[in-house]
C-alpha cells in the first residue's frame, strides 16, 4: 500500500483520489479566525514560588479550562534545541523509504523509545503535571489532590508525531476527523505551520499558535473528573496545499488500572449529583478503539442517563 507521503508527492497526484475523500456527501466546514486569541498561560508565574503569581495562574487556568477547554502555553522551560532536535529526526524518520521505516516499527505500544523521545516525553510530562496541579486548585481542590486520586505517577503518557503533507484538493479531506481525546490534557507542539480547529460556541475557529508555545486542551478524563465543569472540547485537523505540517502530541491521563470518577469533593447527590460512571481508564482506553473516531459518542457512554 502506497503511504500518503509518496502519493501527496507523485507529480502526478492533481486532484484527491476518491478513497481519500472525507465524504461523499459533505465536506470540510469552513472556520474562522477566533474573536480573540486562545486564553495564555505563563507557565513560569505557576512554578515561580510566588504565591500571588500563582494564584493568579490558577485562576486563568480555571477559565482557560471552563470556557475554551483549550489554551496556549509559554515560557515553559522546554529547550528550543530540544524541540527542534525532536522535529529534525521526525523529518528524517518520514523521509525514509517504506522499507527503511520497517526496522523502527514497534511490535508493541510500550516497547522502548529513543534517548531523545524519551526526553522529549519526560519534559513534557513535567509540564502536563504542574499544569494539573494547578487545575486541580483551580476545582477548589488540594494542589495534590488529582495526583493521589488518579495515581499519576503511574499515569500513562502517549508520544505520537502526525505527518500532514499537502493535498491538492484540502476542503474534499481531513487530517483528523472531529473527535476529543482521552486522557487529562494533551500538550501539542507543530513545525510552525496551523491546521488545528477548535469547535468553541458552536462555531469551528483556527488556532494560531504563537512560537515555541506548547498548545493544551482538555481531555475526557478531565471532564469526567471535575463532574463537567471543564470539557472536553471537540477538535480537529485540516490540511493545506502547499505546505507539510507536523505535530508532536502528548496526551497524559491516569493510570491504567485507576477508576475515573468525579471526585467527591465535586459531587453533591442533591445539588451537583454524579454526571458519569466510573470506569477504568484502560477500559475506556478499549471502548474507545471501539468507536470510530468522528464525534463524542465514547464520552457519551459513561454519562449517567438523562445527562
Amino acid at each position: 500500500m502506497t503511504s500518503i507521503k509518496v502519493l501527496a508527492q507523485s507529480s502526478a497526484l492533481n486532484s484527491l483520489p476518491s478513497s481519500y475523500a472525507y465524504s461523499t456527501n459533505r465536506q470540510v466546514t469552513t472556520a474562522s479566525d477566533p474573536d480573540g486569541s486562545l486564553p495564555v498561560i505563563d507557565f513560569s508565574l505557576l512554578t515561580s514560588g510566588n504565591p500571588d503569581q500563582r494564584a493568579k495562574v490558577v485562576r486563568d487556568l480555571g477559565k482557560a479550562c471552563e470556557e475554551w477547554g483549550f489554551f496556549l502555553v509559554v515560557n515553559h522551560g522546554m529547550p528550543e534545541t530540544l524541540v527542534e532536535k525532536v522535529f529534525n529526526a521526525s523529518h528524517e524518520f518520514f523521509n525514509l523509504t517504506e522499507e527503511e521505516k520497517k526496522e523502527f516499527e514497534g511490535k508493541h505500544a510500550l516497547d522502548p523509545i529513543s534517548e531523545l523521545a524519551f526526553e522529549y516525553s519526560e519534559r513534557t510530562r513535567k509540564v502536563a503535571r504542574e499544569l494539573l496541579k494547578g487545575i486541580s486548585e483551580s476545582l477548589g481542590l488540594e494542589e495534590s489532590y488529582m495526583d493521589e486520586a488518579l495515581d499519576l505517577d503511574s499515569g500513562v503518557q502517549v508520544f505520537a508525531v502526525n505527518l500532514y503533507p499537502p493535498c491538492p484538493q484540502p476542503d474534499l479531506a481531513i487530517g483528523v476527523p472531529p473527535h476529543t481525546d482521552h486522557g487529562l490534557v494533551t500538550l501539542l507542539m507543530q513545525n510552525g505551520v496551523g491546521g488545528l480547529q477548535v469547535q468553541h460556541n458552536g462555531k469551528w475557529l483556527n488556532v494560531n499558535a504563537l512560537p515555541n508555545s506548547i498548545m493544551v486542551n482538555t481531555g475526557d478524563h478531565l471532564e469526567i473528573f471535575s463532574n463537567g465543569k471543564y470539557k472536553s472540547v471537540m477538535h480537529r485537523a485540516v490540511l493545506n496545499k502547499n505546505v507539510t505540517r507536523i505535530t508532536l502530541v502528548t496526551p497524559n491521563g491516569p493510570s491504567f488500572d485507576t477508576s475515573v470518577s468525579p471526585a467527591s469533593k465535586l459531587v453533591d447527590n442533591k445539588s451537583n449529583p454524579s454526571a458519569y460512571m466510573s470506569m477504568k481508564y484502560k477500559e475506556y482506553l478499549e471502548l474507545q478503539q471501539n468507536t470510530p473516531l468522528d464525534g463524542k459518542p465514547c464520552l457519551d457512554r459513561v454519562k449517567v442517563q438523562g445527562e
